[in-house]
C-alpha cells in the first residue's frame, strides 16, 4: 500500500493497465450489477438540482424510473445509489447512441453546455468518473483500490497494448476528488516505484 496524506492506495493502481474501450463493451458497467452507481451523501442533493438540464438526454423508461423513485435509492447494504430502470436494469440516466452504446446522460448533458462547469462543476457522480478505482472512506483514512470486473477485460487489454497504468487513466476523476498536488505525489511515487520495479 502506498500512503500519501489520508488516502492508503493499493499497488494496483500502478501495476494494472486499464482504457475503456466503449466499442468493444458497450459500457456494459452502466448497464450491469445489482444497484445503480454508488453516490456520496454530497451528490445528492445536486443530483436533484441537475435533474432537470439531465431529463432531456435520458431515454422514456429512466424519466418514468426516475418520476416514480426519484433521482437516487438507498439500496439492500444501506448506501444511497443512482435509481435503476428496474431491478437488474440498467442505470435511470443511461441511454443508447446509433452504435447501441450506453452513456451516461448525465455526462452528456454537462459536455454540452447545459451543467455549467463553474457554479455546479458536476460533470457525473464520481464513483463512476473514478472506476475501476473504488474508494471505501473510513474515519482516519480512504483506502483507494482498483476493481476487477469481468465486463472490463477489453479496457484492461487496451490498457496493456498501450501501456496505460489505471492512475494515469484516471488522472482526471483522481484530481477532481484529491486535487493536484495529491495526484503529482501519486505520480512522483509511481516513477519511484517503477524505476525500482525494472531494477
Amino acid at each position: 500500500m502506498i500512503a500519501i496524506n489520508h488516502t492508503l492506495i493499493s499497488e494496483d493502481v500502478f501495476d494494472k493497465q486499464f482504457v475503456c474501450d466503449l466499442n468493444a463493451c458497450k459500457g456494459e458497467c452502466c448497464v450491469s450489477g445489482d444497484s445503480g452507481a454508488p453516490l456520496d451523501k454530497k451528490e445528492l442533493k445536486i443530483l436533484d438540482k441537475v435533474y432537470p438540464m439531465v431529463k432531456p438526454y435520458m431515454n422514456e423508461k429512466g424519466i418514468a424510473a426516475v418520476e416514480k423513485k426519484g433521482t437516487y435509492v438507498l439500496d439492500d447494504d444501506g448506501d444511497y445509489t443512482t435509481t435503476l430502470v428496474s431491478d437488474g436494469e440498467e442505470c435511470a440516466f443511461v441511454f443508447f447512441d446509433d452504435k447501441n452504446i450506453a452513456k451516461c446522460a448525465i455526462e452528456q448533458a454537462y459536455l454540452e453546455g447545459k451543467i455549467d462547469p463553474i457554479t455546479i462543476g458536476w460533470k457525473k457522480p464520481i464513483s463512476c468518473h473514478l472506476y475501476p478505482i473504488r474508494i471505501k472512506e473510513y474515519k482516519e483514512y480512504d483506502a483507494v483500490n482498483y476493481h476487477s470486473w469481468h465486463i472490463c477485460k477489453p479496457a484492461c487489454e487496451c490498457g496493456q497494448q498501450l501501456n496505460v497504468p489505471v492512475y494515469k487513466f484516471l488522472k482526471e476523476p483522481l484530481i477532481r476528488k484529491y486535487g493536484d498536488a495529491w495526484y503529482e505525489e501519486l505520480d512522483a511515487v509511481y516513477q519511484a516505484y517503477s524505476s525500482k520495479k525494472k531494477k
